[in-house]
Parts: C-alpha cells; structure tokens; sequence
C-alpha cells in the first residue's frame, strides 16, 4: 500500500504533510507509529521548505506500507544533499536529522538528477492495536 501527495512551498504545508501521515496511519490502523512518524515528517518537510524546495515549486510526502514496515519519503527538487550533524548542546537548530535518525530503523538520502529523497524506515507492531472503548 502506499499514498503520496504534493505539497506547495509554504509553512502551512508542514502542518498539511502531518495530518496526511496521521490519517494514513490511522487508516492503516497502525497507531502506535503515529507519534514518531508525525514527528519525522515534520522535521524533513520543514528541512525541504527552508533549504530543498526553490521558490515555485513542490514538495512531496510518501509513505508506503510494506511486510513488517513503513517507509516514510520526503522528495524535494533543491540541489545538495543534508548532512547529519551531531549541535552543539546551545544550537538552537540542527537536530532534526540528527532527531529523525534515532526515531527510525532505518534511514537513508537518495540523489536525483533534480533533487533527492530523504527516507526513514519503521517497524511495525508485531501484535494487533486493540481498539478503542
């Protein structure tokens, strides 16, 4: 299974990228991923808006459910690659790969002709989420 969409160059667009990750997983009845996904997604679809989108263009988000796991992309057109950086404990940016890395089981960057691809992998629960009372 998987779902994808565009997102334009704007802040609102981050907000937009999580509820789309959320009713996904919702859909999927995988909600124990919820939290972590929605966290991750905001982190590198904020990374895309402030260094990988140029003006004018888009965004977009994939998520693609698969045996045992679910794959988290975020595509952008923008040149150069990020790098993971360890901050200083008094920056006040530059954790959110850093973040991203750790909440995932796996993650990777994949350069394009235009653009790249940040992509993270999470398990999923190995037991059914009892439903709601």
């Amino acid at each position: 299974m998987s779902q994808q969409q565009r997102f334009p160059r704007r802040r609102a667009s981050v907000g937009a990228s999580r509820d789309f990750v959320t009713s996904t997983l919702l859909k999927w009845e995988l909600r124990p991923l919820v939290q972590d996904i929605k966290l991750c997604v905001s982190e590198l679809a904020t990374n895309a808006l402030l260094h990988g989108v140029p003006p004018g263009r888009e965004f977009s988000v994939g998520i693609h459910r698969g045996e045992g796991l679910v794959r988290l992309e975020v595509r952008d057109s923008g040149p150069g690659l990020p790098v993971v950086r360890q901050p200083d404990n008094d920056a006040c940016s530059g954790r959110g790969l850093h973040l991203v890395r750790e909440l995932a089981d796996d993650f990777g960057i994949d350069d394009h002709v235009v653009g790249k691809t940040v992509w993270l992998v999470f398990k999923t629960p190995t037991t059914p989420e009892p439903a709601p009372s």
